[in-house]
């Protein structure tokens, strides 16, 4: 008959085994049966001016619908002030011995300073932006290695002009027959003002115009003094955690922010004397990178992403193949290189699989939301939803084989 320790360490062992075996298998792992496991996040989100209040409650709600799928009780502590202008708050799963301290990257006030609120100031430039876009932007390029994205950058302007020009005409042409045609035009563009902005909120236009404008000059001028010092003091701080007392350690880039990723990457490496831990690992979840990378006058990208060429990390990119922002299964590495020593999984998150129906965000009218589906959880439990990589008990590498595993 085996020890009680012994015992206990084989269970473990037998646990872990079936959750990488089967992905969906779960039990509670016993007080005192296995060491806690403590991981470091870092999360670098996209442009958003919603900032660290917004995510901090997301990833509450997210934690609590995990809880209820698992039946393991997630804590959240209140965000803090973190030292590099950045907010930490812990995560505790005390059923499974997990202890994640999740720190999220500010620069949602650069972001607010950029962000085009008045209608007609974005349509004006608007134009600069994709008049830069037909002059310097690969597209040809971009449409070979994944052409939705190309849609996703192009339907914006059209959308733009055509839905309130159609929510004047249409009107104005019908009222004609009774009404003066001033007195019918002046009507048309009545309505369109009241109707028109419904409809591209929908379609996510004003985003997009937003979010391309701000890329464009990201690409031609380069960071900017404001966010160059915001991504140095971020590598500064990562760089100050890479040989803490973590098994593992996360840098959790989303959307716009896979673009800034790869420039911190670039700043976390001159910073270090030796490679990088192995437990660290970079993940990318809506990766964008080409939307910069592509544009042939974005030269300070270009050389950030050359000095990556021969750095040896671990970087794993989740993009949907729905998702009509992302590029899946375009390695950002060997966009500049024809090789690299980063080690490098490129894996389709598979949501259809994770929920109902009626809660799935496919259809032009949830492209927003899908594009925020990498930060939830879905209506099934999947190894690589956001909740479990960040404060589940499996490592990065476990959790992608157990996620294999799924049919």
């Amino acid at each position: 008959m085996l020890p009680t320790a012994d015992v206990s360490v084989v269970f473990a062992m037998v646990y872990e085994i079936a959750v990488i075996t089967f992905g969906c298998v779960h039990a509670p792992i016993r007080a005192g049966t296995v060491q806690k496991f403590k991981r470091k996040v870092f999360y670098l989100g996209g442009f958003d001016p919603r900032g660290v209040r917004f995510y901090h409650q997301l990833y509450r709600e997210q934690a609590a619908r995990h809880a209820g799928l698992t039946g393991d009780p997630l804590s959240v502590s209140a965000r803090r002030a973190g030292p590099a202008s950045s907010a930490i708050w812990t995560v505790e799963n005390s059923e499974q011995g997990v202890e994640t301290e999740y720190e999220y990257l500010r620069w949602e006030d650069l972001v607010g300073k950029v962000w085009v609120r008045n209608p007609l100031i974005l349509g004006w430039r608007s134009i600069a932006t994709y008049v830069g876009h037909a002059r310097f932007m690969q597209f040809k390029r971009m449409r070979k290695l994944r052409p939705g994205p190309v849609l996703t950058i192009c339907y914006p302007p059209v959308l733009a002009v055509m839905i309130p020009l159609l929510f004047a005409l249409i009107p104005a042409l019908l009222l004609w027959i009774v009404l003066p045609f001033w007195a019918a035009a002046l009507v048309g563009i009545g309505i369109s003002a009241l109707a028109s902005g419904k409809w591209l909120n929908k379609l996510v236009v004003p985003w997009l115009l937003r979010f391309t404008y701000y890329h464009h000059g990201l690409a031609a001028n380069g960071p900017g003094p404001d966010l160059d010092a915001r991504l140095d003091l971020f590598a500064q701080r990562m760089a100050a955690e890479m040989d803490g007392p973590w098994d593992e350690i996360l840098l959790v880039t989303h959307s716009a922010g896979t673009i800034l990723g790869m420039s911190l990457m670039r700043r976390l490496f001159a910073l270090r004397d030796g490679p990088l831990p192995d437990h660290f690992a970079m993940l990318g979840l809506g990766q964008v990178v080409p939307v910069v990378a592509l544009r042939a006058d974005a030269t300070w990208y270009h050389a950030d992403l050359k000095a990556l060429e021969k750095k040896a990390f671990r970087y794993v990119d989740l993009s949907f193949p729905p998702d009509g922002a992302a590029y899946f299964n375009v390695n950002p590495l060997l966009l500049m290189s024809d090789r690299h020593a980063a080690r490098v999984d490129m894996l389709s998150p598979r949501f259809h699989l994770f929920y109902e129906p009626e809660n799935y965000h496919g259809g032009w009218s949830n492209k927003y939301e899908a594009h925020f589906d990498y930060l939830r959880v879905g209506d099934r439990l999947s190894p690589v939803d956001f909740i479990s990589l960040t404060a589940g008990r499996r490592p990065l590498d476990d959790s992608l084989a157990a996620f294999r595993a799924i049919p």
